[in-house]
């Protein structure tokens, strides 16, 4: 087994800037991007807050050319997910494709990805009216009708920041009170652009080249109702990829990794970025800026290692 001076693991916007950076300081890191590269940008058509694109950008167009920056420096791609490490012993180990690599240096950028509904229709819908980053999308909704489907914090802010745009927010809410903080319920309660629909479910997504209109079934009773909307947004949380890393790296009680001074983590040499230890922000920018900072405490790290030899 070779050993790599930094492994990075995960091929989104933050695994990608720490590729970068890392492979322009001749670190020449390789990169288990798994079998999904690119993160939640992918999930994106237009993005149109991310700096220096005053057009917009697609969201694969921006992945692809991180990618390529990335590569033109020195860094290499494993395309295979990461199924189990061993941060207990020097050096460290990674698991992916069944093939075993050792690393002097771990940046950890697995991501997160969205809860869906669970429902067929709503992948084809993805990028064309259904939507689960409120901040990245809601813009395009202006003067329109929207659904939102959730009951906690994070559908709460969602729905409040979709008024800014949207003619009118629905809140589709599959029982009969909501999880969020009171101070949250009674916004969204107060405000006179968003309706509630309790007791609700998301049966179906309609339309033909975008959505159109939504099927919802009430839990009591059973009867079902088609709704006209131009985007439905997915509010109902997220899932940190973080299974292999359980038992070697601190988690929070929602899997999120628990970083120490941004991106240290409680395993020496081993850092993380992105949205795999963020909860909160969970943006392209947000997650590049990290991957950065990764990239700039693993050449630390690394320089030290070079120095006590």
């Amino acid at each position: 087994m070779a050993t790599e001076k930094l492994i990075i693991l995960g091929g989104g916007p933050a695994g990608l800037s720490a590729a970068i950076y890392a492979s322009r300081e001749n670190f020449n890191p390789l990169v288990i991007e798994g079998y999904s590269p690119g993160g939640q940008l992918l999930l994106t058509t237009t993005v149109e807050n991310y700096p220096g694109f005053p057009e917009g950008v697609q969201g694969p167009d921006l992945v692809s050319d991180m990618r390529k920056q990335a590569r033109r420096f020195g860094a290499r791609f494993v395309q295979e997910n990461v199924t189990d490490v061993d941060f207990g012993a020097r050096p460290l180990k990674v698991t992916a494709g069944g093939k075993q690599y050792g690393a002097e240096c771990v940046i950890v950028a697995t991501g997160a990805n969205a809860k869906m509904l669970g429902i067929d229709s709503e992948a084809r819908f993805v990028g064309k009216g259904v939507s689960t980053c409120a901040t990245c999308d809601g813009a395009f909704y202006k003067a329109k009708q929207v659904v939102l489907v959730g009951g906690g914090d994070t559908a709460m802010e969602d729905a409040l920041f979709l008024t800014r745009f949207a003619a009118m927010v629905t809140i589709v809410h599959r029982r009969d009170s909501f999880r969020a903080s009171k101070v949250m319920q009674d916004r969204v309660k107060a405000s006179s652009r968003i309706k509630i629909l309790w007791n609700t479910v998301v049966e179906e997504i309609k339309g033909d080249q975008k959505v159109s209109s939504v099927m919802l079934r009430n839990v009591l009773n059973g009867q079902i109702n088609e709704m006209n909307t131009d985007g439905v947004f997915i509010a109902i949380g997220y899932s940190p990829n973080t299974a292999p890393f359980k038992g070697s790296l601190a988690v929070d009680e929602n899997g999120y990794i628990v970083p120490r001074d941004e991106v240290y983590t409680n395993i020496k040499g081993v850092f993380v970025a992105g949205d795999v230890a963020d909860h909160v922000f969970r943006q392209a920018a947000t997650a590049v800026g990290s991957g950065v900072k990764a990239a700039l405490a693993a050449r630390e790290y690394l320089l030290g290692l070079e120095y006590e030899k």
